[in-house]
């Protein structure tokens, strides 16, 4: 893997998954002649019918866009007055049930959702934190925020302050405020200048100044982070990861290379996440879900095709090796092409 993100060729002018436009390079694309009452009329009858019918609520569910999903949500409520996710919840069970739940419910909900379920309990799920924190644009943030505000009338990133501490807080929080800077043009001389305050703030001294990487990593736009990527590697003759790496431990050095990994192609960092949650004996189902629902109409063709590449198998075929039943179904309709 080392090789993947050592490599900073081309890196400056490939495009970035945070600026592309959403639904261009995802599997799941909106139907043509959709009709939400028919599709909430079939999911009603595969519910309430002897038996569940899970084929339908698969095809459906993995074969409509989210807003299109929402309009079906509505006509299922009107129909029923019931939700349609409270009656996936009652039809359904276990890892196929989280599944189809996190398919009807709305992104920036889905998101905040998975946010509070990492908060909740004893110790906070700080991988979640980060993966969802590093990964999302800002409008994805604010629009996570904006319905964590809607549900418990409170501000998620006074909440946050309470569950984490030190300077991994203060990356998080900063983070979390969705105000990276998001102008397009590169100032060269502004990288060359980041790049030597961080060699200044870790390689060079004894001790690690981590504020300067916060500050810097947390708040620049991606272009300029990519410029400032190659200008590090050329001052330290490192890469900032391997810096990060030598350099820090635990939270902070987890969130921070996976914000440089996202910096350089979230499409990889996904492809890694997924391969951790299936590799060795028991599968991560949470990190699987939440990455193929999220990821499946913004770039998950682009995470399959840097999955191949890293791998030198498919996801279809991993999924297909580590997942059953009507489960198994749903995430290879997800994940769409075989690719062999």
């Amino acid at each position: 893997m080392a090789s993947l993100w050592d490599d900073l060729d081309s890196l400056v002018n490939s495009p970035s998954s945070f600026t592309a436009p959403t639904g261009d390079r995802g599997t799941i694309k909106p139907k043509a002649n959709f009709d939400a009452g028919e599709d909430a009329a079939a999911l009603e009858e595969a519910i309430e019918g002897l038996g569940t019918k899970e084929k339908t609520l698969i095809d459906i569910l993995t074969h409509r866009s989210s807003a299109q999903k929402q309009l079906i949500c509505e006509a299922y409520q009107e129909a029923t007055s019931r939700t349609l996710v409270e009656d996936l919840k009652g039809d359904t069970t276990g890892d196929f049930e989280e599944l189809l739940v996190a398919l009807a419910t709305p992104p920036a909900a889905y998101d905040c959702h998975e946010v509070m379920r990492a908060m909740r309990g004893a110790g906070t799920s700080d991988s979640v934190l980060i993966e969802i924190f590093a990964s999302r644009s800002n409008q994805q943030i604010k629009a996570l925020t904006d319905v964590y505000l809607e549900e418990t009338e409170k501000k998620l990133t006074l909440d946050l302050k309470t569950e984490v501490s030190g300077d991994f807080s203060t990356a998080l929080l900063l983070l979390a405020e969705g105000e990276r800077d998001e102008n397009t043009t590169v100032d060269a001389g502004k990288a060359k200048e980041d790049a030597e305050t961080l060699y200044d703030a870790g390689e060079k001294k004894w001790g690690t100044d981590e504020s300067k990487f916060v500050d810097i990593l947390c708040q620049r736009s991606i272009p300029q982070l990519r410029r400032t990527l190659v200008e590090y590697k050329n001052i330290s003759g490192k890469t900032l990861q391997q810096s990060i790496e030598g350099e820090m431990t635990g939270d902070l050095e987890e969130l921070l290379v996976a914000i440089v990994k996202c910096v350089k192609s979230v499409p990889a960092y996904f492809a890694e996440r997924l391969y951790e949650s299936m590799k060795g004996g028991g599968t991560d189902e949470s990190t699987l879900n939440r990455i193929m629902v999220s990821r499946s109409e913004i770039d998950l063709l682009d995470i399959r095709a840097e999955f191949k590449k890293l791998y030198e198998y498919s996801l279809h075929s991993a999924i297909k090796s580590d997942s059953r039943g009507d489960y198994e179904k749903t995430l290879k309709k997800l994940c769409g092409g075989k690719d062999e």
